[in-house]
């Protein structure tokens, strides 16, 4: 069995055996407030049918799209500029830190007041969640550009901006994504929780709404399955974009026997 067979098999096989072990456990009468496989099956049919899993699905991406973007339009400029500027961080760094360990959650309240019940304040939200994890991995990742490729590139005339654009950033670009893959699973969770008090549609939303329709459990297993299989497509879309060498390649550490060698991440010679 080849290595690309064994990645499908092995986890194939555990969903096989987890699923079967959870129906013999409904089938026990062990957990009997839990929906057989098969009864979440069918409501995922039933969520198809009616419309509501795209339009529950659609809107809880429009949600996380938005937060994050907005999220990372001004964490990450404000993350270059603290890493960059001793002096804006010792200026701004108290205020952001003490913002940074309050709960998105928290905002809740603030959000619906501002904002009102809808679409806006999920957003809000999520962009709280957001924001500290995208700002501090980019400032730490501008401290992390070596003073080498820093100097070098002071050393051919680039100025700040030029520093920044053909140094800082293709340095910063793989952590970057990196960032932005463990941001979206946060952003990703904190939707459901948004959802369940802020708006009226999302998965989260779907979730909360059959919990309270008769205790409809089939409907809310088969919600948590659609929010996990949606967090696993969104993860992988990202994974497979740090594999694409534009998006991924970083500067390695200067190789001591040649001095030539350090400069051609710049296309000099």
């Amino acid at each position: 069995m080849g290595p690309r067979m064994t990645r499908c098999v092995l986890p194939g096989g555990v969903v096989v055996v987890l699923l079967a072990l959870w129906g013999l456990a409904v089938q026990a009468g062990k957990a009997p407030l839990m929906p057989s496989p098969w009864q979440v099956v069918v409501s995922l049919g039933q969520l198809a049918m009616d419309g509501r899993l795209v339009r529950f699905t659609v809107a809880s991406l429009f949600r996380v799209t938005w937060g994050l973007l907005w999220a990372g339009v001004i964490a990450i400029p404000l993350g270059i500029w603290l890493g960059w500027s001793p002096r804006a961080e010792r200026a701004l760094g108290p205020v952001l830190q003490l913002l940074r360990p309050i709960s998105s959650l928290a905002w809740t309240p603030l959000a619906i007041l501002w904002c009102g019940v809808g679409d806006l304040s999920a957003i809000f939200i999520i962009f709280m969640a957001c924001f500290g994890p995208l700002m501090v991995n980019t400032l730490l990742g501008v401290r992390k550009v070596l003073s080498v490729h820093l100097n070098a590139g002071r050393n051919f005339g680039l100025s700040t901006l030029g520093l920044m654009r053909r140094v800082v950033w293709p340095s910063l670009l793989p952590q970057l994504l990196t960032s932005l893959r463990q941001t979206l699973g946060v952003a990703w969770m904190v939707v459901v929780m948004a959802e369940m008090m802020a708006v009226n549609s999302g998965l989260g939303f779907l979730i909360l709404d059959a919990r309270n329709a008769g205790n409809r459990y089939d409907l809310v297993v088969a919600g948590m399955v659609l929010i996990g299989a949606v967090g696993l497509g969104l993860d992988a879309l990202l994974r497979s974009m740090e594999r694409i060498p534009a998006l991924s390649w970083g500067f390695p550490a200067p190789a001591p026997s040649s001095s030539t060698s350090r400069f051609r991440w710049m296309g000099r010679n």
